[in-house]
């Protein structure tokens, strides 16, 4: 993989420590199964666009990258289309799918209807909700403090993951996950620089947990919908 400026990426976390493991090349990476490796590896890839939209990936230049055979690369390849970051074309590899201006409007249409779905079905037992929410806001504020950009993010990212996890399905909380990948490789829009934005944005999370602490599910919904759109004002003028 070639050297870059580190990026901000905020991926799930089994997801990020694997690609850390692989990066390092030591003997912890031998002990994780080659597809999973690879899967890793070439997501970490894609979202940072270290592998950019339109780039052709072989299977060879992978399995020579990874230290793997070309069979757990089919596979990895396999998952990374079923989740929309490639295009698999037999015999000669797989293209990176660029982002179009549709699927930012795609994803976050359907991060509105997975986290406006969980702000119902928590409702009931918000008191619950609030004591794992409370930690990350304080982790907010520290890696702010810090200036800690993408620590931050993965605190921001970790809140609605307990939310949407919280309203107990597994299969809308798989597919949030992926959504949220799918919105780093649009780009991360630069809020290392603008710390106002981050104050912001602690502020919106505190805002949703005191609505939690109040008897208004609808106030609760809205000021979901409204963070929603905010990060979808940023992701447009990034584009």
């Amino acid at each position: 993989m070639p050297e870059q400026e580190p990026a901000t990426v905020v991926l799930g976390d089994e997801t990020t420590e694997i690609a850390r493991i692989v990066a390092e090349e030591g003997p912890a990476a031998e002990r994780i199964p080659a597809a999973e490796r690879v899967y890793a590896y070439v997501k970490a890839a894609i979202l940072d666009r270290v592998y950019p939209g339109g780039e052709l990936l072989t299977e060879g230049e992978l399995a020579t990258a990874v230290g793997v055979s070309r069979t757990p690369v089919r596979e990895a390849l396999l998952r990374l289309e079923e989740s929309g970051l490639v295009k698999l074309y037999p015999k000669k590899g797989a293209l990176v799918l660029p982002v179009l201006p549709q699927e930012i409007n795609d994803v976050l249409e359907a991060r509105e209807l997975i986290e406006t779905h969980a702000a119902a079905k928590v409702w009931p037992r918000r008191k619950q909700l609030v004591d794992k929410l409370v930690p990350l806001v304080e982790e907010m504020r520290k890696h702010k403090k810090a200036g800690d950009a993408k620590s931050f993010l993965e605190a921001d990212r970790a809140f609605h993951e307990a939310i949407v996890g919280a309203a107990g399905n597994q299969i809308l909380a798989k597919l949030y996950n992926s959504l949220r990948d799918r919105q780093v490789r649009m780009g991360v829009p630069g809020i290392e620089v603008q710390p106002a934005r981050m104050d912001k944005s602690v502020a919106a999370h505190q805002e949703m947990i005191d609505a939690l602490g109040g008897n208004s599910a609808k106030r609760f919904r809205e000021l979901v919908i409204a963070h929603i759109h905010v990060a979808a004002t940023d992701l447009r003028g990034v584009q």
